[in-house]
């Protein structure tokens, strides 16, 4: 019988230390450049006149920013050898709420550099029940299994974070296996996406039942990954895909977030000035996942090729939802009356989440009661109001 992917080994305390050390160093260099080619461009002289004096600048400032770069460097190796050196005493780590929140934030903003680097901090894709990897075998396996999928900068314990995990009582009317998915929200949608493909495919095969009908319930950035899923299991003739029955999206911005695209025009606007040009690059180390949000990149064509930092126009193609699933969209809005114009959940538009869109070949033809406004809402709410287990008890347990 086949088994279920084994977990990745837990990083032990010394690794991750390490791997923060690494990285307030890298950030630490960074920065120090950034500032010194400030410093140039601003005591260079007028930039009409070509900067006569950047050169006297450079030349005379280059000691000071090497040596504040040499020192750090410096510094870091020998944190990094003590650290190795006390590994067998830390011992392997116990994460906490805290340290699982902070964690989940640090990949969705910096998680493609972490993997990369083959930092510790780097979170790897896996299934978990109760907080912990799946176990193999599945304690209480059914042949329905109902699956979660966490947003960006987030884990999955963000299910948990005010009480009860949602998904156990609609589980248990599902008569389904609840399983939660963790991945790095910092890599492209469309390679998290591929990801969890293949993820499922070994999961199915190795179930301890027959497994005849996945549900999923997803969040945010985790709507447009499990998209991704769908489209990369028709790529591979992926067997999972055909039991899939039904996905429920909440909060998904399926065209994208208001905060990136703005980020993106910022971003631009500091490149205008030589002087504010080093600052640009700061910003140019948001993730491949964050990016991604600024028009919902679900494929690979949607950012292969192309510089994604560049401002310019939306670059994807139609990609309807799954063929003969059932797709549910759940928005929130922060108004408390429905209004012609209602404001967004704090993060995602009701239009973006709704899959409404101004070009109709972009436009997501969601079925009119397959879609619900919730009211009064942030786009956390959506994790765990009340409101929202009745209405994916509605949806999904008919």
């Amino acid at each position: 019988m086949r088994r279920l992917p084994p977990p990745a080994a837990p990083p032990t305390h010394a690794e991750e230390l390490r791997g923060a050390v690494k990285l307030a160093v890298q950030a630490t260099v960074q920065v120090t450049t950034v500032v010194q080619e400030m410093h140039i461009a601003i005591g260079g002289g007028p930039e009409l006149l070509g900067r006569p004096l950047a050169r006297v600048v450079r030349t005379l400032t280059a000691p000071t920013y090497a040596s504040i770069r040499g020192i750090t460097v410096l510094v870091g190796g020998g944190l990094d050898r003590a650290l190795k050196q006390l590994g067998p005493v830390l011992g392997e780590s116990r994460p906490g709420p805290e340290r699982e929140a902070l964690l989940g934030a640090l990949n969705g903003v910096v998680g493609d550099h972490l993997a990369e680097t083959g930092s510790a901090l780097a979170i790897p894709m896996q299934l978990r029940q109760a907080g912990a990897p799946l176990a193999d075998p599945v304690p209480d396996s059914r042949e329905r299994l109902l699956l979660t999928v966490h947003g960006s900068s987030a884990t999955d314990g963000c299910w948990t974070r005010r009480g009860p995990h949602m998904g156990e009582a609609l589980a248990q009317a599902l008569d389904a296996t609840l399983v939660d998915l963790r991945y790095n929200s910092g890599l492209h949608i469309s390679t998290n996406g591929a990801q969890l493909s293949a993820l499922l495919e070994e999961t199915v095969a190795a179930w301890p039942v027959p497994l005849t009908e996945l549900v999923v319930i997803a969040h945010s950035m985790g709507g447009l990954v499990m998209r991704a899923a769908c489209h990369a299991a028709e790529e591979a003739g992926h067997g999972w895909r055909s039991r899939l029955r039904a996905i429920a999206f909440l909060g998904t911005p399926h065209h994208g977030a208001p905060l990136e695209r703005g980020g993106n025009t910022f971003e631009t606007a500091l490149g205008l000035t030589t002087a504010s040009a080093p600052l640009a690059r700061l910003g140019r180390l948001r993730s491949a996942g964050v990016t991604d949000l600024r028009f919902g990149n679900v494929l690979d064509e949607h950012w292969h090729g192309r510089d994604r930092f560049q401002h310019g126009p939306d670059p994807r193609q139609r990609l309807d939802l799954p063929a003969g699933v059932d797709c549910y969209a759940l928005a929130a809005t922060s108004a408390l009356d429905p209004a012609p114009s209602l404001p967004s959940d704090g993060m995602v538009p009701v239009a973006s989440a709704l899959g409404h869109h101004d070009s109709p070949p972009l436009s997501l033809d969601f079925p009119p009661d397959h879609q619900a406004i919730l009211f009064g809402k942030s786009h956390l709410d959506l994790l765990d109001a009340p409101e929202v287990a009745e209405r994916l008890r509605t949806w999904l347990a008919r």
